[in-house]
């Protein structure tokens, strides 16, 4: 029989714990300016009631929906001819810095010094190509050369080559390398050993992770238009300024069915893998989307005027980079990483509440109705959300860290009950038959099963919501994002220059502690 008031043996380290944890994120409070009181003040949430009142009914108008219906398909056909480009760059980087066919790897011989260097600088490359953001690389090309759908494209090019040459060259160095040393020994050459040693059996990883690469960057390109780089974010951004909510409702409708039929077609992508021919069902329609895309985007790369030969020369002003704003870019960056770290600790704290109910602790209907909330919090795009939120609540990081808040709620709140309901039951169950009730319960019986992983996956969704923190701003949420964008709008290339590369450090630093900690974990 339990006594009335069980004594926990842990409370003193939970609330020491809890407490370094409040101390450690105090100052991001005043480096965001967030006022958590807002939150619970009635008039805020009167007038965030008739900001969101403004977004109904949904505009329907005939002209409208015909432009939201172009906008759409072009943003597909930038997602498709982009990680096209992705794929025709990163796979020769990943053929060439891979240490799965290196001389040592396949042989037990000595590199050769030549070689090695060669490798390292490709490596860096790829650092460079995956560390500056989609969108950031989007901005510098609408400012160089033009608007238009040819940005969005070059963008998702470059930064997910950087992104798939790392990851293919992984895969590769994961497959086992017995078949291709015996074919190196029969005097096979680096592609042979390639194409018959690893590529059948790295197959299935590495079109799986392409295509997941592919529904991303249409999540990607469907918000480029905020900086000019068309598609639908570009209808948003208008009809956000204009104030148009209508227009804004039907819009984020679209995001969501994008979001929806880009995990659909992914899912089936992988389903084809399965059956027999089924690859190359898939080859032959990705070169036929690809094709198609091209073509629809043509024109519209005919007629935007953009220029080429004008990168270059917006490249050169951003040399030498302004070595006299080291205050400033110091002061964007922790405000970058407060944004991030108070806004993964929100949105913790509504995926854990939410996480409950969607994993049908409170009936079907609470569980149906949660899990679509959810869905909207992770299928509207983080940057949307930073619009919406300054609007909502004013330019500055505060609408950052709203916006990371919701975003990744909705991320981790999916993962929390999926979590619940894959756990064990079986000491939370013994503990209500004991006389315990629901809540403690819960408490001492199931939580502590789940919650190492809800912390495992909230510090995976915090090292992304740094790199996704430095861009926010590129709408008015704060961050170095906001002094990037400015920089640019000012004709500032030299300024512009530092605070790329304060982003590639930062990028750089989150992705080897992040490689640090997975370690330690293993």
């Amino acid at each position: 029989m339990l006594t009335p008031h069980p004594r926990d043996p842990a409370r003193w380290p939970r609330l020491f714990t809890l407490l370094l944890c409040l101390a450690l994120l105090a100052p991001s409070f005043s480096l965001t300016q967030f006022n958590p009181a807002t939150l619970a003040n009635p008039d805020s949430w009167r007038t965030m009631a008739g900001f969101v009142a403004g977004f109904f009914p949904l505009s329907t108008q005939g002209s409208f929906l015909l432009d939201v219906a172009r906008e759409t398909i072009t943003t597909l056909a930038s997602a498709t001819a982009g990680i096209a480009l992705a794929m025709l760059l990163g796979a020769p980087l990943a053929f060439v810095t891979t240490r799965a066919l290196d001389r040592q790897a396949l042989a037990g011989e000595v590199a050769l010094a030549g070689i090695e260097l060669l490798k390292s600088l490709l490596r860096g490359l790829m650092v460079i190509l995956r560390g500056i953001p989609e969108i950031v690389w989007a901005l510098l090309f609408v400012r160089a050369a033009g608007l238009g759908s040819l940005p969005a494209v070059l963008a998702i090019g470059l930064a997910y080559g950087g992104m798939l040459g790392k990851v293919y060259a992984e895969i590769l160095e994961s497959q086992p390398r017995e078949l291709a040393g015996a074919l190196h020994l029969q005097g096979a050459s680096r592609w042979q050993c390639l194409l018959y040693g690893l590529w059948p059996q790295a197959l299935p990883e590495l079109v799986s992770y392409s295509v997941y690469r592919w529904e991303c960057a249409i999540r990607a390109s469907a918000v480029m238009g905020f900086v000019g780089a068309g598609g639908v974010g570009q209808l948003l951004d208008t009809s956000l300024k204009m104030l148009n909510g209508g227009e804004v409702s039907t819009l984020l409708l679209v995001f969501l069915l994008l979001v929806s039929l880009s995990e659909g077609i992914s899912l089936l992508s992988r389903h084809a893998l399965e059956r027999a021919r089924g690859g190359l069902y898939l080859l032959g329609s990705s070169l036929l989307a690809v094709a198609a895309s091209v073509l629809w985007l043509l024109p519209g790369w005919r007629d935007s005027g953009f220029d080429l030969s004008a990168i270059a020369r917006f490249s050169h002003d951003f040399f030498p980079p302004d070595g006299d704003m080291l205050a400033e870019l110091a002061h964007g960056t922790l405000e970058t990483l407060a944004m991030s770290a108070l806004g993964t600790v929100l949105a913790f704290a509504v995926a854990a509440v939410l996480a409950m109910p969607a994993a049908g602790r409170f009936g079907s209907l609470l569980k149906l109705a949660s899990r679509l909330l959810l869905n909207l919090l992770r299928g509207v795009p983080d940057l949307l959300w930073a619009s919406i939120a300054v609007l909502a609540v004013g330019l500055g990081p505060a609408a950052g860290v709203l916006a990371l808040a919701l975003h990744t709620a909705g991320v981790l709140g999916r993962l929390f009950a999926e979590t619940l309901e894959n756990a064990d039951h079986t000491p939370e169950l013994a503990l209500r038959q004991a006389g315990a009730s629901r809540v403690l319960a819960f408490a001492y019986g199931l939580l502590p099963t789940v919650f190492s992983q809800w912390v495992a996956y909230t510090l995976y969704r915090w090292e992304n919501n740094i790199r996704i923190a430095t861009v926010l701003g590129i709408v008015g949420a704060g961050g170095l994002g906001q002094q990037l964008y400015l920089a640019l709008s000012l004709f500032q290339q030299h300024r512009a220059a530092s605070l790329i590369i304060a982003m590639l450090l930062l990028s750089w630093a989150v992705e080897q502690i992040s490689r640090h900690w997975r370690r330690q974990m293993d």
